[in-house]
């Protein structure tokens, strides 16, 4: 670093430090929000069912959808556990049928995308 030797330098090299300050504030809370994004259960359980379709290569979509159906059951066990009330029976299925319905509709968007995208690269027969 260069030795500054007047004022109207050094007030300059201050605000252009402090723009950067502000700038890499942004940025780490920026990464911040991704991070407490990605925690989210929901994500996390998301997350995992990619990894394990990458790893494994499940592509059927009976796979697919008992793991779905899977995760859908721990989650109403998780929430509301066993229990004879009727209303928290049905609250519970109703979780366990979002819970389910979220976490195949990331799965089903992306074997769409897949899709296209093998139309799009095959040789049309004009």
């Amino acid at each position: 670093m260069e030795t500054i030797y007047n004022i109207e330098t050094l007030n300059q090299r201050i605000q252009l430090l402090e723009k950067q300050q502000d700038e890499e504030w942004c940025a780490i809370k920026d990464e911040i929000d991704d991070i407490k994004e990605n925690l989210k259960p929901l994500n996390l359980i998301r997350n995992t069912i990619e990894e394990i379709n990458e790893t494994v290569g499940l592509k059927g979509n009976i796979a697919q959808s008992a793991i779905s159906i899977g995760i859908g059951y721990l989650a109403k066990r998780f929430v509301i556990g066993k229990t004879d009330s009727a209303m928290k029976n049905i609250f519970g299925t109703l979780l366990q049928l979002v819970v389910t319905k979220l976490v195949s509709k990331r799965d089903d968007s992306s074997e769409d995308d897949e899709e296209e995208e093998s139309k799009q690269y095959e040789p049309s027969r004009e």
